[in-house]
């Protein structure tokens, strides 16, 4: 959501989130109580501003309010306005001729049916306006001005409940946001510490994927030697699973005393996560031809069966050598049934990554590419912060965190925010490059 706050960088902020004062706080602003003045037919509000601890090279999370003052907003919902009433026109009043076009006639009726829920939240909040405006000259009225107040309030709710509405349709989805995923964590810089943060951080996501109701299937786990991971993979499926996950990619950066460390110094060490959108059979199609598959017996723990049977599967995709693998279950035929989920996974990321990258590199904020070389966030334990450093954005209590529900939640939908402004500017962007 566009609302609630908005988050601003300055090169000496020191103000940090405690858990749950942040929580109570952002919980309040859902319904803000903050005036509303109406001016010539705009709204504004005084809102209060959470500062991060970093700066963000200007960048700023707007409200409802500044967005709607913008010019380029208000320009592209005419122009959604203007493109519903043509098709409308076209399909309402097609004669004869367009029979021999039935295929753009069910492009048309098909775009309608999409604009719809959009068209009527635009037109409502018309209407909203205009009794808001009603309402101005009764408040001038002694005998009427109590219940004016009243009717004020409920359509000034009304009004920014459709403005949220109108900018949340307004952010374009993206092909892979309705996906399942497959969820890799890697080991990098730091050995053992390494590997038992990747742990920690493996359990987290297994903690936040609960906390939705997600499954949480594991596909290949390869443990260290004192508990930790060198590498994990799992798949996880659930309602908004990708959409919520995705920003969770990149490098994690680890600083505090490890376990192994017996003079007391501390170490910064790393782990990779890698969120790979698990793509539909009509989405991803892969030639039978193109594949390597071998079979082998499993190494690890699993007893003596591990040793009489070749359970485990390896399956290489040829024309761009990707490789998969996988070894956790009995079964050969369950083995391979999920290195083929995985091995589509990082093929259907690779297509993505082709078709999005330009349109990443071209945004200001950088939210991220979500590539596994991107630093994302760090985990202080010393200072018992986590901050991440693509909005700059701190919290406190690690523990808390680490456990995969409030903490981590809030810090996602902060991400998720930036992201969706990140979307609408880039199309009132175009909208504006279209009018010069």
């Amino acid at each position: 959501m566009f609302c609630r706050r908005a988050l601003v960088g300055f090169p000496n902020a020191k103000l940090f989130f405690c858990d749950r004062f942040k929580h109570r706080f952002l919980r309040s602003l859902k319904f803000p109580k903050h005036t509303i003045q109406f001016h010539n037919g705009c709204y504004t509000r005084t809102t209060r501003t959470l500062h991060t601890s970093a700066p963000l090279l200007g960048a700023k999370l707007l409200s409802v309010d500044e967005l709607f003052a913008r010019k380029s907003l208000q320009e592209h919902l005419k122009k959604i306005q203007s493109e519903y009433n043509q098709c409308l026109q076209a399909v309402n009043h097609g004669g004869a001729e367009e029979q021999c076009r039935e295929e753009e006639m069910r492009t048309r009726r098909s775009k309608l049916s999409q604009m719809v829920p959009l068209i009527q939240n635009i037109m409502e909040l018309d209407t909203k306006y205009k009794e808001m405006a009603e309402n101005e000259a009764l408040l001038k009225d002694p005998a009427l001005k109590e219940l004016a107040e009243l009717e004020k309030e409920e359509c000034l709710q009304h009004i920014q409940d459709l403005r949220e509405k109108i900018l949340d349709q307004l952010v374009p989805e993206e092909e892979a946001d309705l996906s399942d995923l497959v969820l890799e964590v890697t080991a990098g810089v730091g050995g053992q510490e390494a590997m038992l943060f990747t742990a920690e951080v493996f359990d987290m996501y297994q903690g936040f994927a609960q906390h939705h109701g997600w499954t949480f299937e594991i596909l290949e786990n390869a443990p260290s030697e004192i508990g930790g991971l060198r590498h994990a993979s799992v798949s996880i499926s659930g309602s908004e699973s990708y959409k919520r996950m995705k920003f969770e990619a990149g490098v994690h950066r680890v600083q505090r005393v490890p376990k192994t460390e017996k003079q007391g110094r501390m170490h910064t060490s790393t782990m990779t996560v890698a969120v790979l959108p698990q793509p539909t059979e009509i989405s991803l199609t892969i030639n039978p031809k193109d594949l390597k598959i071998e079979t082998k017996r499993a190494s690890g723990a699993g007893g003596q069966h591990v040793n009489t049977t070749d359970s485990a599967v390896r399956i290489v995709h040829l024309p761009t050598g990707v490789v998969a693998e996988c070894q956790k279950e009995r079964s050969q035929l369950k083995n391979k049934e999920n290195a083929m989920k995985a091995l589509r996974a990082k093929l259907y990321a690779i297509k993505l990554e082709e078709v999005t990258s330009k349109r990443y590199n071209q945004r200001k904020i950088q939210i991220g590419t979500r590539g596994r070389s991107e630093k994302i966030r760090t985990y202080n334990f010393t200072q018992d912060r986590i901050t991440d450093h693509r909005i700059g954005m701190t919290v406190h209590d690690i523990k808390s965190f680490m456990i995969g529900q409030d903490l981590l939640e809030e810090m996602n939908s902060s991400l998720q925010e930036f992201s969706n402004q990140e979307a609408l500017m880039e199309v009132l962007g175009e909208n504006e490059r279209e009018g010069l």
